[in-house]
């Protein structure tokens, strides 16, 4: 069973950062796979904002985060990382992390079989 647990949202003033992680166990057939950031804020749809290819390190970014966020892996402790900097109010939603075994659509929110429960992300204007 694949599992993902996600850590290090939190409030923050307009320019500030944060740094998420996203630990994964289970994937026990593989040593590649996708795994993205997905953000909901209330009355919005989901929204891909990062992704990565676990093992291989290419990576994906949505237009409204591009420049700002940076997502990484360590392939040692089976986490990845999502680095915002120069935060917005408008990034302000709950913040998850999913995974795959493949996607041809790394950016797109329905492409993701396993979920984490999400870590919060304010940002005060």
């Amino acid at each position: 069973q694949v599992q993902l647990v996600e850590s290090g949202g939190g409030s923050v003033q307009t320019g500030g950062s944060l740094r998420l992680s996203c630990a994964v166990s289970g994937y026990t057939y593989t040593s590649r796979y996708y795994v993205g950031w997905v953000r909901q804020a209330p009355g919005k749809e989901r929204e891909g904002v990062a992704a990565i290819f676990f093992g291989v390190g290419n990576t994906y970014y949505a237009d409204s985060v591009k420049g700002r966020f940076t997502i990484s892996e360590d392939n040692a402790k089976n986490t990845v990382f999502l680095q915002m900097n120069s935060l917005k109010p408008e990034d302000t939603a709950m913040y998850h992390c999913a995974a795959t075994p493949y996607t041809a659509r790394p950016l797109h929110s329905d492409a993701y079989i396993y979920w984490g429960q999400g870590t919060q992300v304010t940002v005060a204007s």
